[in-house]
């Protein structure tokens, strides 16, 4: 199983709506079995708070599904227990590179590398208030990752549409 965590400042609007993004995805390819997506934070500013209510509002616009969530801080351990840490920011970038004793798997990544755009960050709505953007830009970078996955890992039984059901 492959394992995806997705980390922002505080765990309740991008890494939360990455993570319900990417579960939806994977529900709708038929890969949820294959792929175990989570989220952090590099902050421990709003550990154990529910997903941002206009995030959960944008979500659900969109129909995405949001699950019970609880905000929590990455740890030295969540580096060795995944394959993949996706950071939404710089600064996300290099407060996970601190909390884990640097990078040398290659694993920490930005989210919109997947998208085709390296070094683009997605914004942080909590100081922007727009929500919307920081959804598309969140649901291109989840689609691209999708599209990787496919390609360099042999996922038994995944669905190739990323049309929505």
């Amino acid at each position: 199983m492959i394992r995806i965590l997705f980390i922002c400042h505080g765990n309740i609007c991008r890494s939360a709506a990455a993570e319900m993004i990417m579960r939806d995805i994977l529900r709708r390819n038929h890969m949820e079995n294959a792929v175990h997506v989570s989220s952090a934070a590099t902050s421990l500013e709003e550990i154990g708070n529910d997903v941002y209510p206009p995030m959960k509002s944008t979500l659900a616009a969109h129909r995405i599904p949001c699950h019970p969530h609880s905000a929590r801080r990455m740890t030295q351990r969540d580096y060795e227990d995944n394959d993949i840490l996706i950071g939404m920011d710089r600064e996300n970038i290099r407060n996970m590179e601190r909390i884990a004793g640097g990078d040398p798997g290659d694993k920490i990544h930005y989210l919109m590398e997947y998208a085709g755009k390296p070094g683009q960050e997605v914004s942080d709505p909590w100081y922007t208030r727009d929500f919307e953007t920081a959804f598309q830009d969140i649901l291109e970078g989840c689609e691209g990752l999708l599209s990787v996955l496919k390609h360099a890992f042999p996922i038994p039984g995944a669905g190739s549409s990323l049309s929505s059901s």
